[in-house]
């Protein structure tokens, strides 16, 4: 490296996005991803020990992919290479794969290299690396937004081992935030800025998991900031609005607001309002709401007030709740919107709601006992003790169904159910009314 190549770097170090010089130097400076990067968990261990051997690294953006993988650099005895599969073609990798063998002949020197959008390479450009990776001419780092067991191919990732990064959590964000802005080395420190709690707040929960984007939101506002009269830049929770171009909304997930627009939410599916249900969905997700947590509330509301009316209800709802776990935001508010508008257009009853109350009500108040010939037969002496003496057999009759009381003697005119004349309930109304009548 000559004086000028010396000077283009440290220029650019010293101007480079905040989200760049900020980031973490050593394992103990990241936050979050503890799941894999707790001091008991393999990966630590193994970039502690610099025992490393090729992985992936698979998540969204700003969770700190690249940020490992830095890391690792800065702490590993072995020749350390990063390209972009974005802009890398094959004469780059045997460049690459050429001085790895050289470093390992001549010196014994592992070579580690980090693709940056692994799944951009084409199955040519990763069956090219393949045999390099097999025979440890190089350690792979592969980084991906996208699923590694669709994009990358089968050979490569048999001899890797996958890392799933999660979006980071709320605290995580701020952390990183605080210390963006007193961290005078590398950070805004040096500006003076006053940061609103309130405004830390909303760009951690804006981000929405993305370090990245929280962090260039804080030095656009820092850098567009002018200062107030006591010398200081105030970084309120308007200019944070601006600088994440998300507008503030009144949405506290801890809060009565929280509490005011979810039950909005599932009274307008209750109400068949779709219009009303997909809006107050809008709302939650702007602001940063679970997906799992709607999911819950819609499967709740499919069962509550849909019921029998219509039981495919709740076979949507499920199937969208293990859907958004499996997809993410933010494909996920495309299955929330599916599955709300279906439970709110549905026909509505809430006669297996109304059931099991009632039902509950009678076991916490009135004592009842099982009728004998109802009571388990499957053990020898049974009969001796009178069990099951008596049962019928319901397919033994004609529609399948007998006149037998099945209710305990205590409560045996109660009723429960009783079915609603919406949607698939007219069906079971009338078909428990013409076998009882046909009995």
């Amino acid at each position: 490296m000559d004086l000028f190549d010396y000077m283009r770097e440290t220029k650019m170090e010293s101007e480079a996005p905040l989200a760049s010089r900020i980031r973490p130097r050593t394992l103990d400076e990241i936050v979050g991803q503890q799941h894999i990067l707790a001091k008991d968990k393999l990966l630590y261990r193994a970039i502690k020990a610099d025992k490393l051997s090729s992985v992936i690294f698979y998540g969204p953006p700003g969770t700190g992919k690249t940020t490992i993988a830095k890391v690792i650099a800065g702490t590993t005895s072995a020749a350390f290479t990063q390209i972009n599969a974005t802009v890398a073609g094959k004469k780059d990798m045997e460049e690459v794969v050429a001085e790895a063998k050289q470093r390992m002949g001549m010196y014994g020197k592992r070579t580690i290299l980090f693709v940056d959008e692994i799944h951009r390479f084409n199955k040519g450009q990763q069956d090219y690396l393949l045999p390099f990776v097999e025979d440890g001419t190089v350690v792979l780092i592969g980084a991906t937004t996208e699923n590694p067991y669709f994009e990358v191919n089968g050979a490569l990732l048999s001899r890797s081992k996958v890392f799933e990064l999660k979006p980071l959590e709320k605290e995580d964000i701020k952390k990183l935030i605080l210390r963006a802005v007193t961290d005078s080395e590398r950070g805004m420190g040096a500006y003076d800025v006053c940061m609103d709690e309130e405004a830390a707040d909303f760009l951690a929960e804006a981000a929405d998991g993305d370090a990245r984007s929280a962090l260039n939101a804080v030095e656009l506002g820092v850098l567009t900031t002018e200062r107030s009269a006591d010398g200081k830049i105030h970084f309120t929770i308007g200019v944070a609005s601006e600088c994440i171009q998300k507008r503030v909304i009144r949405y506290d997930k801890a809060g009565d607001n929280h509490y005011d627009t979810i039950s909005a939410f599932i009274k307008s599916m209750r109400g068949s309002d779709p219009d009303a249900a997909v809006y107050y969905l809008a709302r939650m997700l702007y602001a940063g709401e679970s997906v799992t947590f709607i999911a819950r509330r819609i499967m709740i509301c499919a069962s509550e007030d849909v019921g029998n009316a219509d039981p495919q209800a709740l076979q949507v709802a499920v199937a969208a709740a293990q859907a958004v776990e499996r997809v993410g935001m933010p494909e996920s508010q495309l299955i929330l919107s599916q599955a709300a508008i279906y439970v709110a257009c549905a026909p509505k009853s809430n006669a297996a709601t109304n059931a099991i109350f009632s039902a509950m009500e009678s076991v916490k108040n009135k004592k009842a006992s099982v009728p004998p010939y109802l009571q388990d037969a499957h053990y020898g002496g049974a009969g001796k003790l009178g069990r099951g003496i008596g049962y019928e057999y319901a397919h033994d009759f004609p529609k399948h169904f007998s006149r037998q009381q099945y209710l305990p003697d205590e409560i045996k005119d109660a009723v429960f159910y009783e079915a609603s004349d919406n949607g698939y309930e007219q069906t079971i109304k009338a078909h428990m009314k013409r076998i009882k009548d046909e009995a």
